[in-house]
């Protein structure tokens, strides 16, 4: 029995609360393993991007992979060259997942982030012209 009662409530509501963050880190951290570990640069490794299939153009996403792999080795210029997208998502995610820990380890109920339809339109707008750009003369720097 504990001496001082409140003192473990408020531990495990902490604990409780860190629950969700400790799932999505452990996930994130899973996939960059499985990328470090399984290279995505040799073609059909992951599969083949259906939207480039059928096109012949490459997607948003292509180069996604490659790039996630590349941070896992520390190489951020080969990453940036294979999707600058996809490594400005995921250092926005780590970010927005170490503040989420911090907001419940204060006690804070909050999710990691909500997006509101404005930043959703937003968002889906960057995809739409960073996936054009990308397959322009002028953004062929952008291309995976």
């Amino acid at each position: 029995m504990s001496l001082q009662p409140g003192l473990d409530t408020e531990r495990s509501a902490t604990a409780a609360g860190l629950r969700a963050p400790a799932i999505v880190g452990a996930v994130g951290l899973s996939a960059a393993v499985l990328l470090h570990f399984h290279d995505p640069h040799d073609s059909g490794s992951y599969g083949y991007c259906p939207f480039l299939a059928l096109t012949g153009i490459p997607c948003p996403g292509c180069g996604g992979l490659r790039a996630v792999n590349d941070l896992t080795r520390g190489d951020l210029v080969g990453a940036a060259s294979s999707n600058i997208l996809a490594v400005a998502l995921v250092a926005a995610l780590a970010v927005a997942w170490v503040l989420w820990v911090v907001r419940r380890w204060r006690g804070s109920r909050e999710r990691m982030f909500v997006i509101n339809t404005r930043v959703g339109y937003a968002a889906i707008a960057l995809l739409v012209v960073f996936g054009i750009l990308r397959n322009t003369p002028w953004g062929s720097w952008l291309a995976p």
